[in-house]
């Protein structure tokens, strides 16, 4: 966490000296969207394109979502694909459909992982629009998902879900960069869903008719082995300390539910979207005899690595399933109307 996001959460109140750059930023985001946005598909977008995203800045599991809204869907007889800015990803070319050769520094975590969890056909393109006419040209799919994009108004869209992180919500409500707020809670009214991951802390009207989703820990994993212990009891041996590591934009919720176990713990943070490597566990002074903590983002990024005491948390996303049903319903209307 840096400087600026510490004094986010802190609510410093020296962030009002800020508030004039704030609204020179919306300002400009908000002629920058008008010269931007496309309100009409292109006659090449034939089916529908649902974009998941967030209104502020850091991770709010708007990917965990994207990625269990997939696998409903394919249950129910879609063919989704996915496309992505594949944030972190270092690919020599563009646009980059994800296959069993790719790299996750290629792709990026998210992306990568996406790919791996789904196994629908996703596509890696800083320039989405470029991603999504790769991906409808090379692939049969009949609705398309955008992991983050709420911002890239030269895409167009036919749904809107913003994810909101209940624990923060809003930060301290400024836009950036006196606070974490990429535009304002306004927003929110123009979205097709709000979904809240985890309890709201505060009760909020823009929030009163928003779905909440929850991550449920299931299984810790191990890198090398694969073995799993269940997240339950002492997975542990008693007098183990657990090291949980992690390149999150909010490290917090993970580090909140490894306190649940009967361990000491000990945490270790990197930027977000981190490029590990071992040097990075070295040089913090990570033991190799403990027990090393991970997300399943973090972990695909130290495979090449793994050590015997390397794990991960495998966590399930669990939301009504009245949500998935509206959304099939939405995109079977959308597929008539396209």
């Amino acid at each position: 966490m840096n400087f600026l996001e510490k004094a986010w959460e802190q609510k410093a109140g020296w962030l009002v000296l800020l508030l004039p750059v704030s609204a020179l930023f919306q300002l400009l985001a908000g002629i920058r969207r008008k010269q931007q946005e496309v309100k009409k598909a292109t006659s090449s977008h034939k089916v529908p394109v649902i974009v998941f995203g967030n209104i502020s800045v850091g991770g709010t599991g708007k990917t965990p979502l994207l990625m269990t809204t997939a696998c409903e869907l394919k249950e129910l007889g879609f063919k989704p694909g996915i496309i992505s800015r594949g944030y972190g990803g270092e690919a020599t070319s563009y646009p980059l459909q994800i296959n069993k050769k790719t790299s996750v520094n290629e792709a990026g975590d998210e992306a990568f992982l996406t790919a791996e969890k789904t196994l629908c056909p996703v596509v890696v393109d800083p320039d989405r629009n470029a991603a999504l006419n790769f991906l409808l040209e090379n692939n049969d799919v009949d609705v398309v998902l955008s992991d983050d994009g709420l911002q890239h108004y030269k895409m167009y869209r036919d749904i809107e879900i913003a994810v909101i992180d209940g624990q923060r919500l809003f930060g301290n409500g400024y836009c950036m960069p006196a606070g974490p707020l990429r535009e304002s809670p306004k927003r929110l009214k123009e979205v097709d869903h709000v979904v809240v991951n985890g309890q709201a802390a505060e009760n909020l009207d823009v929030l009163k008719s928003a779905i909440t989703m929850q991550l449920e820990p299931r299984f810790l994993v191990n890198l090398c082995s694969g073995q799993k212990k269940p997240f339950i009891g002492a997975p542990f041996n008693m007098g183990n300390k657990v090291q949980a590591v992690s390149a999150l934009g909010n490290p917090q919720r993970f580090y909140d539910l490894l306190a649940r176990l009967p361990y000491q713990l000990e945490t270790f943070s990197f930027p977000d979207h981190h490029p590990f490597s071992l040097d990075d566990f070295e040089q913090r002074g990570i033991d190799e005899h403990q027990p090393v903590v991970m997300t399943e983002k973090d972990a695909v990024k130290c495979r090449a690595f793994a050590r015997p005491n390397y794990w991960y948390l495998a966590v399930d996303v669990q939301i009504d399933k009245s949500f998935i049903e509206l959304l099939a319903d939405q995109i079977k209307k959308l597929t008539s109307a396209h």
